[in-house]
């Protein structure tokens, strides 16, 4: 198993973790979170500390325990931190606007874009040309994002489009005569 896997998780205080029926569900002041275990996997919980160890000797379960532990580990972190997404809007006339649940984008198209956040993601716009994306379920906070970037992903000769905040775009030279 990795050295990841080996690591237990710690429950910081405020966060209430059970375990039952092939379920874990974690809850804090972020919401609640709830995943499926898997078979493969055994979770002890041992005085706010998880620890996670495969149930044979398989590969697949040496790997699914590392998996599992990283995921409830992003559980914890979600319900007390969160975790957010930043978008830029790069491009003339091109600018977003949250209001409550919905996602306004104008991107080029003859139309605007509107995209509903589902329950437990906000969205806000600090400016008309950044979008930031907050939950406590890692997995939809990025799924949210990509979904966000695809309505105009940025094209490789100017630049143009919706992109991550940290991503670098390599410009493509255009023809010579």
């Amino acid at each position: 198993m990795s050295r990841v896997g080996k690591l237990p998780v710690t429950i910081p205080a405020g966060v209430d973790v059970s375990i039952n029926a092939g379920h874990i569900s974690v809850k804090g002041a972020g919401g609640t979170l709830q995943m499926t275990l898997n078979t493969l996997v055994t979770v002890a919980n041992d005085a706010g500390k998880l620890s996670f160890a495969p149930a044979n000797e398989s590969r697949d379960a040496d790997a699914m325990a590392g998996t599992m532990r990283q995921l409830v580990n992003n559980m914890v972190i979600g319900v007390t931190k969160g975790f957010e997404k930043k978008l830029s809007l790069i491009g003339v006339g091109y600018k977003a606007q949250a209001t409550g649940a919905k996602l306004n984008l104008a991107v080029g198209y003859s139309h605007p874009v509107n995209i509903d956040m589902p329950a437990g993601i906000s969205v806000a716009t600090p400016t008309p040309t950044e979008i930031l994306i907050k939950g406590a379920d890692r997995q939809r906070v990025g799924q949210i994002a990509a979904e966000i970037r695809s309505v105009r992903p940025p094209e490789p000769y100017k630049g143009k489009g919706i992109r991550y905040a940290d991503e670098k775009i390599t410009i493509k030279e255009t023809k010579k005569k």
